[in-house]
């Protein structure tokens, strides 16, 4: 007896084959397009992370030629040898910065610019103080121009964060009022030796430089209240908060001082101010690079950070798509595989491909029987089978 076979499954379409490998294409390229997105953004943030503090190292080298050079000029008003070894100091150590770093921030040529007229400086002399104020404040316009060429090409003037660029914008405050401090405690000196006639151009000057004072030294005290208020770290306030109020304590009794009382300037009390100062911008301004530049490092560990967890987000998108892949090729393989038409015995196993049909088990040595008829077994007196019988 032949079992009839179950009937063979549908072989799947062409579409419904390709289909699944379409889905998965369309799954992984907004996948793929996202990743390359967020690699190529992280990139960007960590150049211009990078740069910025490339920026403020370079700022942090040229805050000693600052203060040396203010204090050249006052000497060379005052008519008294200069320290010309902390200025060659100073450049030389810029100068190495500028060597390492000058290409990428493009500061060579007003670099080569500066160095060159400090240098020219140092031959000059103390011998004509009205000359030399004229040489050095041409001198410090050149370095402040050179802050603010580091500050642009370095991207700091387009820091993204909140606190990072109030502290950036301090740094831009600072060397101008050290620059404009030296100014109008050297022009005081020079206003007594000043003929009567030139009395009212000077008191005109005097009082421009007390503004040019007090200008970036409100401007910075408002970028350091509002980086720490903007910051979330809790050492920012404590490092700041406390050189700021002695540097803007010194500022405003320099300007006071500086303010003619009747007709002179008392020369002892401006001259204390303006040391006072300058002692307190050397102490705030190492503290605003180091917090500024420790932003800059925590925000690369971020961004460093985020880069690993978006190489494991793409590298599990591909593992799951690989997977999936690969189901859908062993369905793909099963599916072209002929199918063989399923036969099954009397015992329940399944017959092979071909169609022979099904024979009984010969036993080995035993002789065959013959089929017997079915119905009740009769004796060995009954009788057999006749015609008759197949009418009943």
């Amino acid at each position: 007896m032949t079992v009839p076979a179950p009937p063979a499954r549908r072989r799947p379409s062409a579409v419904g084959r390709v289909l699944p490998l379409l889905l998965l294409v369309a799954l992984l390229a907004p996948m793929a397009l996202l990743f390359v997105q967020t690699w190529r953004l992280t990139a960007d943030d960590r150049d211009l992370a990078g740069r910025e503090r490339l920026g403020v190292e370079y700022l942090r080298a040229l805050a000693p030629v600052t203060h040396a050079l203010v204090d050249a000029q006052t000497a060379a008003v005052a008519a008294r040898p200069a320290d010309s070894e902390a200025l060659t100091r100073a450049v030389e150590a810029a100068a190495s910065v500028d060597a390492r770093i000058g290409d990428e921030l493009r500061t060579r040529e007003r670099w080569a610019g500066l160095r060159a007229r400090i240098e020219a400086l140092g031959a000059r002399g103390p011998a004509d103080p009205e000359a030399a104020f004229t040489a050095y404040g041409e001198a410090t316009d050149l370095l402040l121009a050179l802050h603010g060429k580091v500050r642009e090409t370095s991207g700091l003037v387009r820091d993204p964060r909140s606190d990072s660029f109030f502290l950036q914008d301090a740094s831009r405050g600072l060397p101008e009022t050290v620059v404009a401090t030296g100014r109008l405690a050297d022009l005081a000196v020079l206003a007594d030796r000043r003929p009567a006639a030139d009395r009212n151009r000077t008191s005109a000057d005097i009082a421009a430089l007390r503004v040019a004072v007090l200008t970036p030294a409100g401007d910075l005290v408002t970028d350091l209240r509002a980086a720490v208020d903007n910051s979330e770290s809790a050492d920012l306030g404590p490092s700041v908060l406390t050189p700021l109020d002695t540097y803007q304590r010194a500022v405003e009794a320099l300007a006071a001082h500086s303010a003619p009382a009747g007709t002179a300037v008392d020369q002892a009390q401006v001259a204390g101010a303006r040391l006072n100062a300058q002692s307190a911008a050397r102490q705030l301004q190492p503290v605003i690079l180091d917090e500024l530049d420790a932003l800059l490092a925590g925000r690369l560990d971020d961004l460093d950070r985020d880069r690993w967890l978006t190489v494991g987000a793409g590298a599990l998108a591909v593992l799951l798509w690989s997977t999936l892949g690969a189901v859908w090729l062993a369905a793909v393989r099963r599916d072209r595989r002929p199918a063989a038409e399923v036969r099954r015995e009397p015992d329940g196993t399944a017959a092979g491909p071909d169609d022979t049909p099904w024979q009984p088990t010969a036993v080995r040595g035993a002789e065959p029987r013959r089929l017997q008829p079915a119905g009740p077994a009769r004796g060995p007196g009954s009788a057999q089978w006749g015609p008759a019988d197949a009418a009943r």
